[in-house]
């Protein structure tokens, strides 16, 4: 899959469609509207972007996702390992970890993560 690159008022646009999909473009105007204070406009050309960038469709007026955002995440973070380091997962754990303490709870789920990896 080709990379996708969203600004902050992109990715926060995409995450009221996710939340709200399937929806009516009219229903997101008013939900821009009232989250961005953006036009009818501003509102339908941002949509345009995120559709041609492969992310959503606008079809008929209804807007719904082609990626859903678990797996739009899941990719943005496997990019930010590879290019921050150099794929290594551990490294990132490790960078992660250094000034935070993880919870019992967190490392438990963590093993159950590592576990299911493994016999995959």
């Amino acid at each position: 899959m080709t990379e996708i690159r969203l600004g902050v008022i992109e990715a926060h646009f995409a995450d009221i469609i996710w939340e709200y999909e399937p929806i009516t473009s009219s229903e997101l105007v008013k939900l821009a509207g009232k989250t961005f204070n953006w036009k009818r406009t501003t509102t339908h050309t941002v949509l345009k972007r995120l559709c041609d960038k492969g992310l959503f469709e606008n079809n008929k007026g209804t807007v719904t996702s082609l990626i859903s955002r678990s797996q739009f995440y899941s990719i943005q973070s496997k990019k930010f390992v590879e290019d921050t380091f150099d794929g290594s997962l551990p490294a990132f754990i490790a960078a992660f970890t250094k000034d935070k303490s993880l919870t019992s709870k967190e490392v438990e789920e963590i093993r159950k993560m590592i576990d299911n990896a493994e016999e995959e």
